[in-house]
């Protein structure tokens, strides 16, 4: 595979993994509203959904490309319908200071990505856009969808981070800032269905 190809390969990666999408958001909503400590059992959940996603997607690309389109279509629907729940709670939760949260699972953060889209289109675009032509080995595609959530984990970490940074503003605005992601979430679902 020619490094330019590799080059323009990375660079749709890490547009794409660091633009906002559900995860992301997910991420820096429960960052500011529970903190790093108390939401960590749901940034593992999304991490671990990634890579299972993006293995999903190696084995799609790799072998049952036949059976995608209807599976993308139903995937679709239910992804849109889950983010838009999941813009309504953002927009309206409030801070909530000692409580023992429930909604910071592994579970929760590991479901959201196998109905996030956004991750489904991006590994197999990656895929199909630049490695297919050079490769349909299986273990070629693994290792590329494995760079993909690499990269995907990274972003998260830095929305994370960004949410660590903007905690103690967001006590003080958290109806704007849930305004904002929840409007967010909205369009990234209006995208999907486009």
């Amino acid at each position: 595979m020619p490094v330019y190809v590799i080059g323009n390969f990375l660079i749709y990666c890490l547009i794409n993994a660091f633009t906002p999408g559900p995860g992301n958001i997910l991420a820096l909503n429960t960052v500011t509203n529970y903190g790093w400590q108390r939401g960590k059992p749901l940034f593992f959940g999304i991490f671990a959904g990634y890579y299972v996603v993006q293995f999903l997607c190696a084995v799609f690309v790799y072998g049952v490309s036949a059976f995608l389109p209807d599976l993308q279509d139903i995937l679709k629907y239910i992804g849109a319908a889950y983010i838009l729940w999941l813009a309504v709670h953002i927009a309206i939760s409030q801070p909530e200071q000692n409580s023992v949260d429930r909604a910071a699972s592994f579970t929760k953060g590991f479901v959201l990505q196998f109905v996030n889209i956004k991750i489904y289109m991006f590994g197999i675009t990656a895929l199909t856009g630049f490695v297919v032509s050079y490769s349909t080995s299986f273990v070629v595609l693994l290792l590329f969808e494995l760079i993909i959530a690499t990269i995907g984990t990274i972003a998260t970490c830095t929305w994370i981070g960004l949410g660590v940074l903007i905690q103690k503003l967001y006590s003080k605005y958290y109806r704007v800032v849930n305004i904002i992601l929840a409007l967010m979430l909205l369009e990234c679902a209006y995208s999907m269905l486009q």
